[in-house]
């Protein structure tokens, strides 16, 4: 049985770990460690709190919803994250996880500013695990990846071509509402940045050593 990487058990451990203190906290970690719009206002009474920092930009992954939420985050953070870790090394993979996390997070903020809706926390380690599900269809194009409903085998790039499709109709139709699908766009896009970077397909190479 091949172990799972330092990084990517590192990260679900912290993941683990916060979203524990969320259940015995409550909501109190959102006002100030959730991704809120650049535009919000103050929220649910907590005066100052409940406004955009910047911070929140990566305090965000590590919260999450619900068990679901977490799970199935997590689970794909092990799946695809173990992978990537063992090919990137780990100072490459850790700096790519957080350029998608980033970047989803900033995505969410323009389209948060674009629509007008109400202020709403985003969290989840969405971005960065679409940022790694995006990497592995592009590294590993014809490994099967199962699916679960229904239980369909699809080579890696149909799944990840597929599942971002349906990210961006689900994110233009709004027919998923509470899902931040751009955010999730936005985590692949931070990865396709980072791929290109590192193949030095960009106006810049990237330095030695990455």
């Amino acid at each position: 049985m091949t172990l799972m990487p330092p990084l990517t058990q590192a990260l679900i451990i912290a993941n683990a770990a916060v979203f524990l203190l969320q259940m015995v906290t409550g909501s109190s970690l959102l006002a100030s460690f959730a991704l809120w719009p650049l535009t919000s206002s103050p929220a649910f009474g907590l005066g100052a709190e409940g406004e955009f920092r910047l911070w929140q930009l990566v305090t965000y992954s590590f919260l999450h919803g619900s068990i679901v939420h977490i799970f199935f985050n997590m689970f794909a953070l092990y799946m695809f994250g173990s992978e990537l870790e063992r090919l990137f090394g780990a100072r490459w993979y850790l700096t790519f996880y957080f350029v998608c996390v980033v970047t989803a997070g900033v995505t969410q903020l323009v389209v948060a500013g674009m629509s007008g809706a109400p202020p709403y926390p985003t969290v989840g380690a969405s971005g960065g695990v679409f940022g790694l599900l995006l990497a592995f269809g592009m590294y590993f194009p014809r490994r099967t990846i199962m699916l679960i409903f229904p239980p369909i085998p699809l080579p890696a790039w149909l799944f990840v071509t597929l599942y971002g499709i349906l990210e961006l109709y689900l994110g233009i139709t709004g027919t998923q509402a509470g899902v931040a699908h751009f955010a999730h766009l936005g985590g692949m896009l931070g990865g396709y940045l980072m791929i290109q970077y590192r193949r030095g397909r960009l106006p810049f190479s990237r330095r030695r050593g990455w």
